[in-house]
């Protein structure tokens, strides 16, 4: 009984020896009769490929596109023209097939507990009926690579810390065109940003500028503590290497031309729609005054307006870097320059 057990396992052994080798043949006999492929031309003497102009100019399909079931987050930030970019996105939703969903967070905090923060994670990478997505929602970064979950694509927009501080300034007491019969609640209240600034009132201390580092930021405490050097370092590392792309205010045309280069899965037809239905998404504060010379010497010797400054022009060169690597149409729009890639010395084994 013992033998004919160790016959029986030597028999196995072998059958799935001879197993393998017949597999092997046959991948080896796939791979030298591969079909020609008119978009590719294999030079086999350099051992190059390079992609023709079919390949080049070819659209992506729309089933490849929604299979990737792509989540784009954007933690927008207040007064930095988030209500004009995702109107763009909510005007194209159904023609691109993809939903855009609003994250309200309870008393308007820009930070989650842990537990909310697990939860926010877990519904939005399981929800797949709702993919592909745009979650949008004034909210700090959040790191899903904590939780263990897919990471999503992160957007955001920045804009001079001085220009959106007068801006929310005036937003709390005049509303906007957007909503033009809300009241706000600073409603009533007719004491100027210069007026303010003279009399060192809370509401324009430069302490209200520290927003876009800790958005950037994310979910830490130090992130929301004004002045934290820790807290720029860690936004501008995250901007680098979290985000797909953040804009900036002064330049949001561009901002959506690049997008729906990158991601035309959401924003294919974004560039020329923002541009024939400008004056319908352009969000404008109803009476706003500049500051005074005076008042915008004294705000920049704050180290709170340096850092926020400095995060800016951070996120401006980063920017400038990226859009100039397209090319600009006729028109003034930013178009892909198309693939100037090829891969090389690809050799037989």
């Amino acid at each position: 009984m013992f033998k004919r057990c160790i016959s029986t396992k030597k028999s196995l052994v072998f059958a799935s020896l001879i197993f393998c080798i017949i597999t092997v043949l046959i991948l080896e006999l796939k791979v030298l009769n591969f079909p020609k492929n008119s978009d590719l031309n294999f030079n086999r003497l350099h051992g190059q490929i390079n992609l023709n102009e079919s390949v080049k100019n070819r659209e992506y399909s729309t089933k490849y596109l929604h299979s990737r079931n792509l989540i784009v987050i954007y933690n927008r930030i207040p007064k930095t023209g988030s209500t004009s970019f995702i109107n763009v996105a909510y005007d194209l939703c159904k023609k691109n097939s993809f939903n855009v969903i609003h994250l309200n967070i309870t008393k308007n905090s820009h930070f989650l507990s842990l537990a909310d923060q697990a939860r926010f994670v877990y519904n939005i990478t399981s929800w797949n009926e709702k993919k592909p997505a745009l979650y949008h929602g004034h909210v700090g970064f959040i790191n899903f690579q904590v939780f263990g979950a897919t990471v999503p694509i992160f957007i955001n927009i920045l804009r001079k810390p001085l220009d959106r501080l007068v801006s929310y300034y005036y937003f709390l007491r005049y509303g906007d065109n957007y909503r033009p019969n809300l009241i706000r609640k600073k409603h009533g209240n007719k004491v100027t940003f210069d007026e303010c600034v003279k009399e060192k009132r809370p509401d324009c201390h430069p302490d209200n500028m520290w927003l876009q580092i800790p958005f950037l930021c994310g979910q830490s405490a130090f992130c929301w503590i004004p002045g934290n050097e820790w807290a720029l370092q860690e936004a501008k590392k995250n901007l680098v290497e979290k985000y797909l792309l953040v804009g900036i205010t002064e330049d949001i045309t561009s901002f959506i031309s690049v997008l729906e280069t990158v991601l035309p899965e959401f924003f294919k037809g974004a560039s020329e729609h923002f541009a024939s239905s400008l004056k319908k998404h352009l969000r404008k504060t109803n009476k706003k005054i500049e500051p005074s010379e005076e008042t915008v010497t004294e705000i920049k010797s704050s180290p709170i307006w340096q850092m926020e400054n400095e995060l800016y022009e951070f996120a401006a060169q980063q920017f400038h870097f990226i859009k100039n690597q397209m090319k600009m149409n006729e028109n003034g729009t930013l178009l892909d320059k198309g693939i100037h890639f090829k891969f090389e010395k690809i050799y037989p084994k």
